[in-house]
């Protein structure tokens, strides 16, 4: 290829990855706004601050801080007006140099009603909380569940009564959980501040109860004020619901950064860190390396070099198996152990050619060793995923690819060191799974905007359900015509596609976020100091088919 060639592909690059940054911000600006300019003036006439003004204003200034499920309900929801970032904002940062993770009711959405998505985040902000014993604070306001869809977020395991279950869980564990009452918070709701260590409330916009006056009238014909019923005084000196009684939002945080100034410190899991130092080139460098179309084959390992410290890699078995690289590595000053798709069609050692993204038998077998070693080691994983799934075809079938997938997603699941997943590309099939997709627990995954998660590619699947529908018609004696069919496939494809996007996924929380490329490294470091609150527990692979 030629300079100018190379010159060309490298501005096109740029410009398709710019253009989806850009779009991605677009959107993170109008969720920002959660329930819009009248309903934040509202807010700010009660005397409230909104929840985000509440995280920023009680993070450390300047420090790092990582957003979780920004797009939760995603152009989900519509028929009930939308339910922008789930109504509830999720914050990992730090608090009096403590890192947090802080929970905060958007009161502008539907009064901070639970959604289903909303459970589900809070379950997500929990079991980040579990998993890394970190510190939790909930800034609560919200009106409770909402009625309309309560069949999907009240009786179920995964619904809203486990995160009282989760207060409890822990409590007994031992990690810290302040909750500050800043509003409504009516029903089973009035338990999750109750149950946590020590709870605040804010005088006047503050109130706690499990019925409201309403609910109190039809239940039991008692007249009953709001304040008297439920609100500061009445807990904080009467009931003895509440620890302490503020005057304001920002007395109210300020309690917390004290509180949280005084906590002890839990040993250590004792991952390695040194000095940090810079990725090698620029960041914005990652622009030009990644292709402007995703299946389009390229130097993987010059985009590993602009993540990780100094561009410096130590490849495992670099000769062997070449469609996944393995390597130890730093980022941020922390040790790592580096599992990517290598998207570069090479040449096995037979001479074959093996396709880039596809995991074939040597590459499984080789990531998998690798995975143990990390684990014998104490080295955290990080998942670098653009894959198009295993091989397939009657040699790969007699090769044991089944066999050898299995090790694969064997040693993940059984990892114990913790896990960390970035989808840059695509993420197909059983390579999600072998790659630490969402259903094998890492401690954060976050996608690109780049990324696509499906059980196949797009234009596979979309010839599949066309053949499938058109053998339908045919059978009931309608088949198409060709013009019918292409015309079919173009709906079908267009459909398909769009569950494929990460703004499907992070809806739905199969993603923890869609994130600008050059925030990789922060969200890897932010995870891995997270993780080191946490002992890593003994690991055992289980069977092994070898």
């Amino acid at each position: 290829m030629s300079t100018t060639t190379t010159d060309l592909e490298f501005a096109k690059n740029i410009d398709a990855l710019k253009l989806a940054v850009s779009s991605l911000n677009r959107h993170l600006e109008k969720i920002h706004e959660g329930g819009g300019a009248k309903r934040i003036q509202k807010l700010h006439g009660e005397g409230k601050m909104t929840a985000r003004e509440r995280i920023d204003y009680l993070l450390d200034a300047g420090k790092p801080r990582i957003e979780v499920g920004a797009f939760a309900g995603y152009e989900m929801y519509q028929e009930h007006g939308g339910c922008p970032a789930g109504g509830v904002v999720v914050v990992i940062g730090y608090v009096r140099g403590r890192q947090c993770i802080v929970v905060a009711n958007d009161a502008t959405v539907k009064a901070g009603a639970w959604f289903p998505i909303t459970g589900k985040k809070n379950l997500r902000a929990q079991e980040i909380a579990m998993e890394n014993r970190l510190p939790i604070i909930y800034l609560v306001d919200s009106a409770g569940v909402y009625l309309p869809l309560q069949d999907e977020i009240f009786p179920d395991k995964e619904h809203f009564g486990r995160i009282f279950r989760n207060n409890a869980k822990m409590s007994s564990a031992g990690i810290p959980q302040i909750a500050a009452i800043m509003g409504a918070c009516v029903a089973g709701g009035a338990y999750l501040p109750i149950m946590s260590d020590e709870a605040l409330i804010v005088e006047r916009t503050g109130s706690v109860f499990l019925a409201g006056p309403y609910l109190v009238k039809a239940a039991i014909g008692e007249d009953a004020d709001q304040e008297v019923l439920g609100g500061s005084s009445t807990h904080s000196e009467i009931s003895g619901v509440t620890d302490y009684k503020m005057p304001d939002d920002q007395t109210c945080l300020d309690t917390i950064k004290d509180i949280v100034d005084k906590y002890g410190r839990f040993e250590n899991a004792g991952f390695d860190r040194v000095e940090s130092k810079p990725a090698e080139g620029k960041p914005e460098d990652l622009f030009e390396i990644y292709p402007e179309n995703g299946a389009k084959p390229y130097n993987t390992v010059e985009l590993l070099r602009r993540i990780v410290d100094d561009g410096k890699l130590t490849q495992y078995k670099e000769h062997y198996g070449k469609t996944i690289i393995t390597a130890y590595a730093r980022i941020d000053g922390w040790a790592v152990g580096i599992v990517v798709n290598n998207r570069q069609v090479v040449k096995s050692a037979k001479g074959e050619i093996q396709f880039g993204g596809v995991i074939y038998s040597d590459s499984a077998d080789k990531a998998t060793r690798f995975i143990l070693n990390c684990n014998q080691k104490k080295i955290p994983l990080v998942f670098l995923q653009d894959v198009t799934g295993f091989m397939v075809g009657t040699r790969s079938e007699h090769g044991g690819i089944i066999k050898d997938g299995a090790k694969m997603v064997n040693a993940v699941a059984n990892s114990t060191v913790p896990k960390f997943t970035i989808v840059i590309g695509n993420s197909y099939g059983a390579g999600n799974y072998a790659m630490c997709g969402k259903a094998y627990d890492p401690r954060l995954i976050a996608a690109w905007p780049t990324a696509k998660i499906a059980v196949m590619g797009g234009e596979q699947a979309a010839k599949v359900l066309t053949q499938i529908q058109v053998q339908s018609l045919k059978a009931k004696g309608h088949a198409p015509d060709p013009a019918a069919e292409k015309e079919l496939l173009e709906k079908t494809k267009a459909s398909y596609l769009a569950q494929t996007t990460p703004y499907y996924a992070a809806a739905r929380l199969w993603v923890d976020a869609i994130i600008d490329p050059r925030d990789t490294r922060k969200w890897i470091s932010m995870g891995i100091e997270a993780a080191n609150n946490a002992p890593v527990e003994k690991f055992n692979v289980g069977v092994i088919q070898v």
